[in-house]
C-alpha cells in the first residue's frame, strides 16, 4: 500500500494507480504503476473488479479497474507522490473506495487459493 503525499486523500493509505498511458494495455499500467510508486515487480493473477460508481473521486468520474498482483521482485521503497507500507492489519482510514477493493481482493485471493497475510 501507499500513502498519498498529494490530495485528494493526502496522507491516506491507497492502492498503487494511476493513468493508463496511451499506448500501454491497461495490465502494461498496472506493473508500471505498482514499480514507479513502490518500486516492486509484480505479476497479476487476476481481475478484482471495475469500480465505476459517480462520486468515488473527488476529482471526477474516475473508473478503475482492479487486479490482484503478487510480488515477483524489486525492492519496496516510495516514490516522490507516495510512501509505502508493508501491513498485516489493512488500515482503517484508506483513500477513495479502497477498503472495498481491498476486501473484493482478498475474496479473489482466497478463491485462487493465494495465502493472504492481511486481514481487517
Amino acid at each position: 500500500m501507499v500513502k498519498r503525499r498529494r490530495p485528494p486523500y493526502e496522507g491516506y493509505w491507497a492502492l498503487p494507480g494511476g493513468l493508463v498511458e496511451y499506448g500501454e494495455t491497461v495490465e502494461e499500467a498496472v506493473v508500471r504503476e505498482v514499480r514507479e510508486e513502490t518500486g516492486l515487480e509484480v505479476e497479476i493473477k487476476g481481475l478484482v473488479g471495475v469500480y465505476s460508481r459517480p462520486g468515488r473521486d473527488p476529482r471526477g468520474h474516475v473508473i478503475s479497474i482492479a487486479f490482484l498482483a503478487v510480488e515477483v521482485g524489486g525492492e519496496l521503497k516510495g516514490s516522490g507522490e507516495t510512501e509505502v507500507g508493508e501491513f498485516y492489519a489493512i488500515p482503517e482510514e484508506l483513500a477513495f473506495d479502497h477498503k472495498e477493493i481491498l476486501r473484493d481482493g482478498l475474496e479473489v485471493a482466497r478463491k485462487l487459493g493465494i495465502e493472504v497475510r492481511a486481514t481487517f
